[in-house]
């Protein structure tokens, strides 16, 4: 895949063949399900950011614990929106803008392509306010 920008898209965050973008991390906070988790981020993955004002950095599993197969209970007000996506032949990142209630996060994503596939290789996280 060649270099470049791809504009945002809002069907999920892997950057497929076309530039678009694949929805297994979505679906994860969308329905509770830590599996969708697993099939998007390389298991080598950290998902890191600063929580209660301390800085955190969960290794996958860790990070699929804290969701519990189901959905949160405000989750139909919930929005997720891919910002933007930049890829550079085996790497990309993209970002996402995240708001649950009264939060916003913005998500940014490092992935590589693995095996023919987009995967997550680390998240780092900001919520606003």
């Amino acid at each position: 895949m060649a270099c470049g920008t791809t504009p945002a898209a809002s069907d999920g965050v892997a950057p497929t063949a076309s530039g678009r973008t694949g929805a297994p991390s979505r679906k994860s906070r969308a329905t509770g399900d830590p599996g969708h988790f697993r099939d998007a981020f390389l298991p080598t993955a950290h998902i890191e950011g600063i929580r209660d004002g301390a800085f955190v950095s969960w290794p996958l599993d860790e990070y699929c614990a804290l969701f519990h197969g189901r959905p949160a209970p405000d989750e139909p007000t919930r929005s997720r929106r891919i910002d933007s996506v930049e890829v550079h032949h085996t790497v990309a990142t993209a970002t996402m803008t995240l708001r649950h209630g009264a939060d916003t996060f913005t998500d940014v994503f490092l992935l590589a392509r693995v095996d023919g596939a987009w995967r997550i290789a680390n998240k780092a996280y900001h919520k606003h306010g």
